[in-house]
This record gives C-alpha cells, structure tokens and sequence, in this order.
C-alpha cells in the first residue's frame, strides 16, 4: 500500500542524506586534525614547564656547589689531614653539607680529599680506602672540571644500591644523579686534589616529571639517547622511540617536535623537546586514544547535526508526500494504529484493512472493560497513596468518588496511622513487618464498610486509613474515629495477637488537605515514646511547649551527654546505662523533643562513636553503616531504644577500650621493668620513668601496682637485693662496693634493707655461704 507514496519519500531522503553525510565526515576529520594540533601544542608547553622545573633544579645545585666550593671552610679542611680527633671540623663541614640541603633536594653530599685520603658525607668521616675508589677513578678520568654523572646508589666498598625502589638491580639501573665538582677548578691538564659531589636521588628527578594535568609518560635522554633515569621495563617498552627521537635531533638538529608511533602494539603520539643547558632531551609519550578524547565531543556534535539535517529532510520529504496521498491517509494512519499489519496485508486493500480493523477495535474494548474491572482494587490504593504524597490534588473529589467507587457526601474525613509494636515479643519477626501490615490492612476492608473508608494502604512501615465521618461537627467525627480505632485495634489482636498504637488526625473537609492529616497522624503516633506502646492518640492531645523549654530541655540533655561520655571514657557501663535512662527520661518527657528525638538519638550515636575513633579506631569495628541507621530510626519503644544503645554501642565500644587499655598497661609495665633492669645501678625514679615514657606518674603508678602486685619502690627495692646477693655469691666485692653498686651511697640503709628483705645482713649471708661450702 503507498507504492507511489514510498517511491517519493525515498527519493527525497536520498537527495537531502547523502550531501550532508559527506559534508559530516568532511569537516568531523579537519576539526579533529586542528584538535590533534591544539592538543599537542597544550602537552608541549606543559613538556618545556618540566623541563624548565628540572633545569631550575640542576642549576640551583650547580650554584650551590660552587658557592660551597668557594668557602673559606672548605678549603680550610682540604689542606687539612682529618682524623678523628678533628670531630669539630668534621661538624662544622657537615653542618655547611646539611646546610646545602636547605637549598636543593639532595639525598647525599661526598667531600673526597685525594691528597689526605679522606671523605666526609652527610654522615660521618671516612677513609679514602674504605670507599669505592673505582668510582672516583671514573669522575678523574673525565676531561670535564664539571659534569653530571648517573650512579647506583652510596659510593661504598660494596656498591649495593641503598635506594628502596621496584627497579630490577640486575640491570645496573640508576638510582641517583650526581653532580662531580673537581677541586680545586683548574684546567684540564692540572690533577685536581679533591672531588665534591652532590647526589640526587633519580626517583625525586622522577616525581618532577610526572604531569599533573596531563595522563602522559615522561623522561629524559640523555646526550647518547640513553633514558638514564627510567626504569628497565620503560627502557625496554620506548626503545624505539628513543631511537626515532635521538635521531630526529641528531640529524636535522630539530630542537623539538612531535611524530606517531607504536609503543606494546599501542598508537601513542611522542613529544620531544631537546634543552640546550646540557643536551638531554625531554619526552612525552601520550596515547593516541587520550590525545583524541575531545575528538568524541566533534564526533558527537557533527552527528547531531547531520542527524537534525536527516530529520528535517524526512520531515519535508513526509509532508510533501502525503497531499498526494491525502484522501485515505488519515483512515489508513487510524486503521494502523488500531491494528498491526500482518504479514499478507500487502494483499489486502486499504478499505479492507480499515475494516478489520475497526472490527478488532471493538473486540479489544470489550477485552479491556474486563481488565479495567480486574484492576479497580490496586487503582484505588494508588490513588490514596498519591493522596498521602501530595501527586494527587484531590482537588475534584465528585470525579474520584465516580471513578474509583469511593464514598461520597462524607461530612468530615480523618486519617488513622497504625504501627505493630514489639515484634521481638511475639512469634513474629522484624522482617515479617511489611507482611504483617498488609495483613492489617485487609483486616481493615473486612471491618470497615465501603462507604466509611476509602482504600486502606501500607505507607512508611506503617498501616494508613482514610475515614469518613457523616457528621461534620469536628467533635463528632473525633469521637468516631476514636471508637474505629478502638475497633480496629481490637481485631488486630483478635487475628494477629499482636499488639499495635495508633494515631488519629484532626478532622478535615477536603482530599487536598490529606497529605498534612497524614503527618498530624504521624506526630500524634510519636507520643508513644513518652505514654509507652499499645497506644492510641489523637493529634489534639499534643500542645506545644514553646522555644523556651524547648531550649531548657536541651540544656540538660547536652549536660547528661557530657556525663554519658566522661563515664565511657572511663569505662564505666552500669553508670552510662543509669545516666542514659535519665537521658530518655528528658527526652521523652512531656516538655522534651518527642518530634526529633530521633535525630538527638542520632546525635548521641556519633558521639560515643566519636570516643572509638579518638583512640585510632575506624568506624566500621564499632558501627554497620547505613544498615544501623536505618535500624536506629526504626526504633518504635523506650525498652528498643534503650537494648539497641547499650547492645550496639555502649557496650561494644567500652569493651574495645578495655582491650586496649590493657594492651596499654602491659606495655607501660614492660617498659618500666626494662629500665629498672638497665639501669638499676642508677638513681632511677618513678617520675623520671614516666618522663622517658611521656606519661603522667600517677597513672603509671596506678598500672604498675595493678600489672605487678607491688610499688614502684618496692619492686626496683627487692630487684637491687636480688642483684646484691647475687654479688655477695658470686664474687668477692666488699659489702660497701655492692651497695654502691645497686645505687645506695649509704651503707647502713643498704644493709638494713638487705636484712629486711632476706633476715640476714650481707655480711652473715656471705659467712653462711661459705660455712656450706666448707
């Protein structure tokens, strides 16, 4: 059908396409060349800022080398024969080495004196022959007075690297660059009588050229191509480029550029830029695929474009086709629409076609009438729940009372808010909830007629109900739903046996006016907090308090939390559990914070997590996230609050502290037994204990004591007599050299204590020991 018709509307798509996919893939490839270009141009600026940061680097070395090179220190001790009697000269050139540090980021500074034999770093003096002399024969050898040299580490016996890094060592790679300095500055023929050499290590050479803006690989050739400072397996992965580029600035001299290559079967795009303060040349390698990213954007956009062109010339081509087919498109359209084309309507004409389809149009009303019936119940609580949430106006309540069979000529409505309280009490459990409420709800249809309810739905964990009232006296339709509720609550432990609380809003006029009886409901069920469960309460018994005691309430509320947290600290569970209860008692009194307690309870919760975190915890060893503050304002009763605070955080968290406050005791005490046992010989105290160990002398003594049974003095006091007799067995000190040696100037207070502690004096213990020996 249409023959002619399509035949129009080809042509005309191919006459206005074709021009403008051409055109598309035309300009799509010079912009994403200009694109490659501005890109290129952006990656070698940010090349040449390395490289001039790098430059900058090795240059404020280079100056603060021959600065230091020049002082009259220096060439003060390399006329000098160092030894380790000269520790004050040796400091004061260390001191001028650490000095250079301020300066340059150096890892390592050598002063090697060739004539004296010695060599003095950052760490110590030196022996010339306990160094790697191989290595300073290499920096002789060179024509240059002033040059950078590659190195792998320490200039030691060993030469074993000692720069921590993920290299193969195996490959000789380098870990440092050196700047070698002769001394002093001669020409090339005259032999120089010292080196200096500042070390840099190559990792921090590194860092310098890794782009911030930019997810590209840089490094640095030296003057023979060499990547001196990369690691082996980047070595490997850009030797050709290397090559390509080391010959791009060796042959034609080109200062800097760019060029394709393949890299690991990876197109990347190389940027070099050759510097002419030493040689080396700088390169950037960037993958293709991120070079061209923005290329997408001018991909998407010419397609758009060619798109809306396409679009425009289909929609000329549809509307200039169809005048000529004008007398049944309209019909044929409408026959379409109501009936899909099989596969043998080409056989068909139109009228036929319209027919049928008219036909199958009034099978499927019929067949949709049935549906409609099928699917009135689950309509009308979808439209309660819009009601409830404010997508519904109920603006035009005539319309939805014809539509959805909802009672009409109602003279005040209101609106019932169930909850379940304590399931952990019943033989249900906590994820039987939402069934349970669907349960309640259907309990609900079968009590309440029709025309005293629209339909009942389950909202926010709890059970709603839209009532309506034939009186219009607000009194009067308090007092019926007052009397339903009790009603409904009754059959609810009937079926179910469980118990629930409910809260009823004020009476109201409109559905419009739904969505606020739904929240005066909900406030109303929050008084259960304070009267207890199994509750029913109506939205006028609540009265506002007013600000001020609003702001006295939490006054003392902050002031018992300052408390709770002070007897946390200190570990104290029976008094956090009795000063949260007076907590509950403030805000859930009649004057507290019955309609946000749930976000001080919150409030509370961070806090004593916050205690955990203080002493190096993570929130996850004491806290489940988002599952237990879901769990938390899930809370309906006094008694749940207060089992989820002492089981899920109170308890929990002191018992972690107690861990580690006993982690900590045996620790202090170990480390006060250590000094006792090094340095009992001197006169060591509990206050100089806890100096060494930064802490208060009464704690420590307090952990001592309970760690060991015994005091400070008393323990230190019974291991020097047991350091003492052991003398007196052991060797033939005098009594008055033993006591000195366990820290007691006088003589008679070590013996008498010596007889305290043992009932003998050292003089009778000796004379037994010998009595038994002979």
């Amino acid at each position: 059908m249409g023959t002619f018709k399509s035949k129009i509307l080809i042509y005309s798509l191919l006459l206005g396409s074709f021009p403008t996919i051409l055109i598309g893939f035309f300009s799509y490839f010079i912009a994403a060349k200009d694109v490659e270009e501005k890109v290129n141009e952006g990656n070698m600026h940010l090349l040449n800022q390395t490289r001039m940061r790098v430059e900058q680097v090795l240059d404020s070395m280079q100056r603060t080398a021959l600065q230091f090179e020049n002082s009259s220190l220096l060439k003060s001790v390399m006329d000098s024969k160092l030894s380790g009697q000269d520790f004050i000269k040796v400091r004061e050139l260390t001191k001028e080495m650490f000095n250079l540090q301020t300066q340059t980021i150096l890892n390592q500074v050598y002063v090697v004196n060739l004539k004296h034999e010695w060599v003095v770093d950052l760490n110590s003096l030196k022996p010339l022959a306990g160094m790697n002399r191989a290595e300073f024969d290499r920096y002789l050898d060179s024509n240059e007075s002033i040059f950078w040299a590659a190195g792998s580490g320490e200039i030691s016996q060993t030469a074993n690297p000692v720069e921590t890094d993920h290299w193969d060592s195996a490959e000789q790679t380098a870990t440092t660059l050196r700047l070698v300095h002769k001394l002093p500055l001669l020409s090339k023929n005259a032999a120089p009588s010292g080196i200096l050499i500042l070390q840099i290590t190559a990792k921090d050479i590194r860092s310098m050229l890794e782009p911030v803006n930019l997810p590209a690989s840089q490094y640095i050739l030296n003057e023979q191509g060499e990547a001196f400072l990369s690691p082996v397996q980047d070595r490997e992965a850009y030797r050709s480029i290397n090559a390509e580029v080391s010959a791009r600035t060796g042959q034609s001299g080109e200062l800097q550029g760019a060029f394709h290559a393949e890299s690991e079967g990876n197109k990347v795009s190389v940027l070099y830029a050759k510097s002419e303060y030493n040689g080396w040349t700088y390169v950037s390698v960037v993958s293709l695929d991120k070079v061209t990213d923005q290329t997408g954007n001018i991909a998407l956009i010419t397609a758009a474009a060619c798109f809306g062109i396409i679009l425009t010339v289909l929609i000329t081509s549809w509307f200039g086709s169809r005048r000529m087919y004008s007398p049944i498109r309209k019909l044929h359209e409408f026959a379409t629409n109501v009936q899909p084309q099989q596969t043998d309507d080409s056989r068909k004409d139109e009228f036929e076609f319209i027919r049928e389809s008219l036909t199958s149009l009034a099978v499927s009303r019929n067949e949709l009438d049935k549906q409609m019936k099928s699917q009135t119940v689950h309509l009308r609580e979808f439209y309660v729940l819009k009601l409830f949430t404010e997508q519904m106006s109920g603006a035009d309540d005539r319309y939805a009372s014809e539509r959805y069979g909802f009672p009409t000529g109602w003279g005040s409505l209101g609106v019932l808010q169930l909850e379940l309280d304590n399931l952990q009490q019943s033989r249900f459990q906590e994820q039987d909830r939402e069934l349970l409420l669907f349960a309640v709800s259907n309990i609900v249809s079968e009590t309440l007629p029709e025309e005293a309810r629209f339909s009942p739905i389950v909202l926010n964990h709890s059970q709603v109900t839209l009532l309506t009232c034939k009186e219009e006296s607000a009194e009067a339709g308090l007092a019926m739903f007052y009397e339903t509720a009790q009603h409904i609550k009754a059959k609810v432990h009937e079926y179910l046996g469980l118990e629930c609380s409910i809260g009823i809003s004020h009476p109201f006029k409109r559905l419009s006016d739904a969505k606020r009886a739904y929240k005066e409901s909900s406030a109303a069920l929050k008084l259960r907090f304070i009267l207890g469960s199994n509750i029913i309460v109506r939205y006028a018994d609540i009265e506002d308090q007013g600000n001020t005691t609003e702001k006295t309430v939490y006054t003392k509320l902050r002031l018992i939390e300052d408390q709770m947290m002070l007897a946390m600290e200190e570990r104290q569970l029976e008094q956090v559990e009795q000063l949260f209860q007076r907590y509950l008692d403030k805000l859930l009194c009649k004057d507290g914070f019955h309609q946000e307690h749930h976000l001080l309870l919150l409030q509370l919760a961070f806090r004593s997590v916050g205690i955990a975190q203080e002493q190096g915890l993570s929130m996850q060893q004491v806290w489940n996230g988002e599952e237990e503050l879901k769990h938390l304002f899930r809370l309906q009763t006094r008694t749940e609050i207060a089992g989820w605070f002492r089981s899920r955080l109170f308890k929990p968290v002191i018992g972690i502290l107690e861990d580690m406050a006993d982690k900590q005791f045996v620790n202090i005490t170990r480390r006060i037994v250590d000094i006792v046992e090094q340095q009992y010989d001197q006169d060591i105290t509990l206050d100089y204990c806890a100096a060494v160990m930064n802490f208060n002398p009464a704690y420590i003594s307090r952990v001592f004591k309970k760690e060991k049974g015994v005091s400070f003095s008393e323990y230190i006091s019974e291991y020097r007599m047991n350091i003492a007799k052991n003398l007196l067995a052991t060797t033939e000190m005098k009594v008055s050299d033993i006591g000195r040696k366990v820290s007691y100037t006088n003589i008679s207070a070590f013996i008498r204590t010596f007889r305290r502690t043992f009932g003998l004096t050292p003089g009778q213990y000796r004379e037994q020991l010998h009595s038994e020996e002979g």
